[in-house]
């Protein structure tokens, strides 16, 4: 199997490379992204299975060539701030909308035997209606990242249910890790982490006891992997990929600062720009999913944070290390 990651050096996609690595059967990994990939240690770039490609996936012409030598894609490029969404619509549409667009484009044209796997989120929904979320629950996002996120959705299941491409349209929830951001305008599970890691405080706004689903990385790497092998889901209809575990905000807080011994949580009221495109409580059900496939997460939460803790740390370790190197 050759894998093809789009927007490979962010997030979610350098988690996947180090995952798929792993993967029987892969013969080899291909990662686009507009930036160039950071070694920082842990991550082998310069594994010989590994090719960087510097480009755009709303280039017609390089999608065209790399997707016709992959047997499978994921698309994990966009733009995933919601946040700056607002501040700059037209061009979370061009990544997000435009962006998913190309890809399918290519699939259809150049290689419509391939499998896509397609990375969306839980917010497409918006506020919860109902106590449980399914994908019965309608959308109604409350900022363009979410609502550009679920029109590509719907491209998706075009092209599946039209043309007749393999599409697997996975909606993860509040995933952290190693390689997040540090900026809380990419949400705030890995802006936590990284403030307790350097022992600032972490400033949770109201009362923080919002529920949310939460999930490790890996556990969404392997997610992916799983349902490779179920055929059916690759239908373009939207699955929840979720953990069963529901923290609060305030709690999830508590666990970091737990996790990392660092940190202190400071609580304040909400910026009246972030009250407004925050989703509130939101439980989720992951039960579709697990019922096709038979997939479930894996780690729980003070599990996931205690690897991402070594994570961080052998990054810190071989940074330094290769700064002492001559």
């Amino acid at each position: 199997m050759k894998l093809l990651i789009l927007g490979g050096a962010g997030f979610v996609g350098t988690n996947l490379v180090l995952g798929a690595l792993h993967w029987e059967g892969v013969r080899g990994v291909t990662v686009l992204d507009v930036v160039e990939p950071v070694s920082a240690g842990v991550f082998p770039w310069d594994d010989a299975r590994v090719a960087f490609r510097r480009g755009d996936v709303r280039d017609a012409p390089l999608m065209a060539e790399l997707v016709a030598a992959h047997d499978v894609i994921v698309n994990c490029a966009a733009q995933t701030s919601h946040p700056r969404s607002m501040q700059d619509p037209l061009e979370d549409a061009s990544v997000n909308v435009l962006g998913n667009l190309t890809v399918l484009e290519a699939v259809r044209r150049a290689n419509p035997r391939a499998r896509c796997v397609y990375v969306s989120t839980s917010t497409v929904v918006g506020r919860a209606q109902t106590p449980v979320v399914t994908e019965a629950h309608g959308e109604w996002a409350l900022d363009i990242y979410s609502s550009d996120k679920a029109a590509a959705e719907k491209h998706c299941f075009i092209y599946a249910q039209v043309h007749g491409l393999k599409v697997l349209t996975l909606r993860f929830a509040n995933l952290y890790g190693p390689f997040g951001k540090n900026d809380p305008a990419f949400g705030f599970l890995n802006y936590f982490i990284a403030l307790a890691q350097e022992g600032r405080d972490i400033t949770v706004y109201g009362a923080g006891d919002q529920q949310r689903n939460v999930m490790y990385v890996r556990d969404a790497v392997a997610c992916m992997r799983h349902c490779l092998a179920h055929d059916a889901v690759f239908d373009g209809t939207p699955y929840f990929a979720v953990h069963d575990e529901h923290l609060s905000v305030n709690e999830i807080a508590r666990g970091i600062v737990a996790a990392f011994g660092r940190g202190r949580i400071v609580e304040r009221a909400w910026p009246a720009e972030r009250a407004k495109i925050d989703v509130g409580a939101v439980t989720i059900s992951g039960k579709r999913l697990r019922d096709a496939t038979g997939w479930r997460a894996r780690y729980g939460f003070s599990d996931g944070l205690r690897e991402t803790r070594a994570t961080l740390e052998q990054t810190v370790a071989g940074a330094a290390q290769r700064v002492r190197s001559p």
